[in-house]
């Protein structure tokens, strides 16, 4: 397939990449190019998009790239990724946000706070749009998306624009029941109310933690595996022997165990190896399987 090959009805007003590489787009910095990459120009664009194109075409969406590896043989069909267009944050009423899909987590917490709406400080922490973390129920220091969705608005993969609220997603700890080629384009969130300061003290104890805790000025991809029931996952790894281990230019971090970093020279191959091979360290030496959190697409 190739850009050309996508049957329109007429033009989209988006940008249509084909071969387009998305090492840059993601925070490993690794991988292969997206067969097509489309910016979509608004919902009605991305849904005409979708409308027209053969429904056998895989579809992808990409939000900030922190949560993902691209394997080095790239991405088949097409990746969705949300510009500018969908990152508005806006005031509903006194508790309640209007989220665009590719809003970031700290945009969106810091529009709550001057708004005073408490109880989305936690968003700060994740490294990712408001389209990812609703797809993931992503979360972090006590609380999750579902503590605070009332809805959010999907273009599914035949084009169709649908409301769905939280009831519907089905939420567990790190998935949806989202189908694949879904894009989450915008949702609406509630907190509490709050005083500004209180909140901006919160989001910064959060921040302080994060700093301290997490390898953030390396090539990583956030956590990487979730955490077994009971059990933590980055103490797994770290009894299992792995904090600094390496494959080619990949190494597990030695300041966060659930941290994988490209140290410079990493393929999106030696990542993924590495991880598999804390995977089997970690089922060798405790009887646990841990799984990813962290997506892994497209070609070997």
């Amino acid at each position: 397939m190739n850009a050309d090959r996508i049957p329109r009805s007429k033009p989209p007003r988006g940008r249509v990449t084909a071969s387009a590489p998305l090492a840059p787009l993601v925070w490993f910095k690794t991988g292969g190019v997206a067969e097509i990459l489309f910016e979509p120009a608004d919902t009605a664009d991305l849904s005409e998009f979708l409308q027209d194109m053969n429904p056998e075409y895989p579809v992808m969406a990409l939000g900030l790239g922190s949560n993902l590896i691209v394997r080095d043989g790239g991405v088949p069909g097409v990746v969705i990724r949300l510009g500018k267009a969908f990152s508005k944050v806006e005031k509903v009423d006194e508790i309640t946000l209007n989220c665009g899909g590719g809003a970031s987590g700290i945009l969106v917490s810091s529009t709550a706070r001057d708004h005073g709406i408490a109880g989305l400080e936690f968003l700060r922490s994740i490294p990712g749009t408001v389209g990812g973390f609703v797809r993931m129920n992503g979360g972090a220091y006590g609380r999750e998306v579902k503590d605070i969705l009332i809805d959010c608005d999907v273009v599914i993969r035949s084009g169709e624009i649908v409301t769905l609220p939280v009831s519907e997603l089905g939420y567990t700890y790190r998935h949806s029941n989202l189908t694949d080629g879904s894009i989450v384009v915008a949702a609406r969130f509630r907190g509490v109310p709050g005083e500004p300061a209180a909140i901006q003290a919160e989001m910064d104890r959060i921040s302080a933690a994060r700093e301290a805790s997490q390898p953030l000025r390396s090539k990583t991809g956030g956590s990487t595996f979730k955490n077994p029931d009971g059990a933590k996952a980055w103490e797994l790894v770290d009894r299992a022997g792995c904090r600094g281990l390496t494959v080619g230019g990949a190494q597990v971090s030695e300041k966060h165990t659930n941290f994988l970093i490209n140290t410079g020279t990493a393929s999106s191959a030696d990542i993924e190896a590495l991880g598999e091979e804390v995977r089997r360290r970690v089922k060798e030496q405790s009887g646990v399987e841990l799984q990813w959190e962290i997506q892994r697409v497209g070609k070997p």
